[in-house]
């Protein structure tokens, strides 16, 4: 295991950065910085937001060279954006920005992947972000009653009037994308992906790979459960998304923690945090992924963007696996209510 160049002794030191290395956006796509910064919860939903300590993990992203953005129309109902807008507003074209439709929370949640709404969507959320485009869009989740060819034409119509710079997909199957691809190059598609998540290498993470496109991995840190210090389930405040996921409800929860400690461990007896050894093994994963921990705060972003100055041995990896096999996670990664929307193909 070697660091690049910035100090990990024992963890970041908050006042040094460096540049952070840089990876294509899908093919031909931009260069971005290789770990990006997921905003769903400047919207509230890992609990009660703060616009202040927002901007203030905002501008150490600046800092660090963390200049990718994922956010989407659904976080807060809006206020994600409405966060990120306030703050670009000060600094404007300093960050490449991808938002997301297709969820409609009410009256029920469903899906609509219509030209009407998608492009209602964007436009509410370009007004939010007080731009006139982003760099990315993505479909949230795909309506299975639509064909994604469909779609897909709705979104080159989105791309020819310069109202969005790519197209993406989030949560879906390898098949959905290379009948997508068929359409229209696909820059990203964003699906969990860490080292309790590992569904995409059977199949998506191949797919990605030889079509061009960039595998966006949200929640490489395993929605917190590889921060420092460990998370604890009976903290969690009402309307956290992880109360009702089974990895956080015991006994699932009992066993997860005795793998974790041990990974914990591992990382710290090699001057890291877990956070960032995490995000460095999903990195490791192929030169088209790029990790977009979700955080609200700057000390977490500066352990999360250490890790694209972690080079990661064979033996490391080797030794990573031992301590997390494939598999190991108990309980699924959403409950049934929160299953419903992401393509299953495995």
């Amino acid at each position: 295991m070697t660091v690049r160049c910035c100090a990990l002794q024992p963890y970041p030191d908050p006042l040094e950065s460096c540049p952070l290395i840089k990876r294509s956006l899908g093919r031909d796509g931009p260069e971005i910085g290789a770990v990006g910064l997921g905003c769903m919860s400047f919207g509230g939903i890992y609990g009660a937001t703060d616009m202040a300590e927002s901007h203030r993990t905002l501008a150490r992203a600046l800092d660090l060279g963390v200049d990718h953005l994922d956010t989407a129309n659904i976080y807060g109902e809006g206020v994600a954006e409405e966060v990120i807008g306030a703050f670009i507003k000060d600094h404007p074209n300093r960050f490449t920005i991808a938002t997301k439709a297709g969820i409609k929370n009410r009256p029920v949640r469903g899906f609509d992947n219509s030209p009407e709404h998608l492009r209602s969507s964007l436009e509410a959320s370009l007004k939010r972000l007080g731009v006139d485009h982003v760099a990315l869009f993505y479909v949230h989740r795909r309506e299975q009653s639509r064909p994604i060819e469909d779609v897909m034409e709705t979104l080159v119509r989105l791309k020819d009037e310069g109202k969005i710079g790519a197209i993406g997909l989030s949560e879906i199957a390898p098949s959905t994308l290379e009948r997508a691809s068929a359409v229209h190059h696909v820059a990203a598609v964003q699906n969990e992906y860490s080292l309790w998540t590992r569904l995409p290498e059977l199949g998506l993470l191949q797919a990605t790979k030889r079509l061009g496109t960039a595998l966006v991995a949200f929640s490489p840190v395993g929605r917190g459960v590889f921060s420092s210090p460990a998370v604890d389930p009976s903290k969690f405040r009402e309307g956290d998304f992880r109360r009702l996921n089974p990895r956080f409800i015991e006994p699932n929860f009992g066993y997860n923690s005795a793998y974790i400690a041990r990974f914990a461990e591992f990382a710290k007896a090699r001057g890291l945090s877990p956070a960032t050894l995490a995000i460095a093994w999903t990195l490791a994963r192929g030169d088209h992924v790029i990790p977009i921990p979700g955080t609200r705060s700057a000390a977490h972003l500066e352990e999360d963007a250490a890790a694209a100055d972690v080079v990661l041995s064979p033996a490391d990896l080797e030794a990573i696996e031992t301590i997390l096999p494939v598999g190991f996670a108990h309980g699924d990664r959403y409950s049934e209510t929160q299953a419903v929307g992401p393509e299953r193909y495995c």
